[in-house]
């Protein structure tokens, strides 16, 4: 499974990661519900279990991601600043880039 963060989005990150008493916990991404051939993301800090896969990126944050899940291999992490403040979480390669 693939999974890559941006610059933005890493920055904000290891920002709450920092801040959090609990370091065995990771960066969790699920599906909030899906329809089609695509779906809407969450984040959640969480520790792994035996249905999870751990991910690690190329900005040394490991994320989990429920395993046997296709709609979560590949997904992009981004924070953007506009038009509002907040991360989006896409699936450029099943064809999600954003929300519609």
């Amino acid at each position: 499974m693939k999974v890559k963060i941006t610059r933005n989005a890493a920055k904000q990150l290891n920002t709450v990661l920092e801040q959090e008493e609990d370091k065995e916990l990771k960066l969790r991404v699920y599906i909030t519900h899906s329809h089609g051939d695509h779906a809407h993301y969450g984040l959640a800090l969480d520790k792994a279990g035996d249905d999870d896969a751990v991910v690690s990126t190329d900005k040394e944050i490991d994320v989990i991601l429920k395993k046997d899940e296709p709609l979560l291999d590949g997904i992009v992490i981004d924070y953007l600043y506009l038009p509002q403040e907040g991360y989006v979480i896409t699936n450029p390669s099943k064809g999600n880039h954003g929300d519609h």
